[in-house]
């Protein structure tokens, strides 16, 4: 079923007749080679997936027709925002994918003192929608019908500034003066986490966010690399609190 998934920008309900995307189209009639009469799942994002049945496959348009619609109940239980440290290279496409994969329901990358990348504001905004055409890509795949959100970057202090942290458990991965996962009880399913880039939050960045509410935790007695201590603290927090 997964193969056959795709997303779709367009309202969707019983009956109508979509025109699929054109990356949606080329993949499945170019590489999953679909034809007429094939069925096909379509989601919008609104938690629903719609069963859908190609009636008319041309060079410029894939067509298919909503046939039924069912609800898909696997959002996680934790309401997780990922406050990541925009880190180089493939590794923050990697760690948004997987993210999305083990459940976040918000992306907040943020641009930190140690950030090798450095985003002119158009740069920021071709990333923006990069990043969330990975969510999207991650969500086909691994069966959400409700897509996260990439906000755009920001700088933690402005972050900070702009978030009051009520009702939240804010977590830190920071080994000094840090209590394991397990030892901290949660009474929320509301949880910021915040992970360095590349070479980790600076100490003016640690204090800031302490004072902000955030507590410090360890992951273990290794060092992690930036996109391994994202998806370690999230599985262990799904393991934990959550639906693992």
């Amino acid at each position: 079923m997964s193969n056959l998934r795709f997303y779709s920008p367009e309202n969707l309900a019983l009956g109508l007749t979509v025109k699929l995307s054109n990356s949606a189209a080329t993949h499945a009639t170019r590489a999953l080679r679909l034809n007429p009469g094939d069925r096909i799942h379509l989601f919008n994002g609104d938690g629903l997936d719609y069963t859908c049945e190609l009636i008319s496959i041309k060079k410029n348009a894939v067509l298919a027709t909503v046939s039924a619609s069912q609800p898909i109940k696997n959002e996680s239980p934790l309401s997780i925002t990922l406050l990541q440290g925009i880190s180089s290279g493939d590794r923050m496409d990697y760690t948004i994918q997987k993210a999305v994969e083990l459940g976040v329901a918000i992306i907040q990358p943020i641009a930190t003192e140690r950030s090798l990348v450095k985003l002119s504001a158009e740069r920021a905004q071709k990333r923006l929608e990069h990043w969330q055409n990975v969510v999207i890509s991650a969500c086909e795949q691994c069966g959400r019908a409700t897509i996260p959100a990439v906000l755009a970057p920001i700088a933690l202090s402005a972050w900070l500034a702009s978030n009051p942290h009520h009702g939240y458990m804010r977590i830190l991965l920071n080994p000094v003066g840090a209590k394991r996962l397990a030892e901290w009880p949660t009474s929320t399913q509301n949880i910021q986490l915040l992970i360095g880039a590349e070479g980790g939050l600076s100490a003016t960045e640690i204090t800031l966010a302490i004072d902000q509410g955030f507590q410090s935790v360890i992951l273990g007695p290794r060092i992690l690399r930036t996109e391994t201590a994202a998806l370690t603290a999230i599985s262990a927090m799904q393991t934990l609190w959550g639906d693992f």
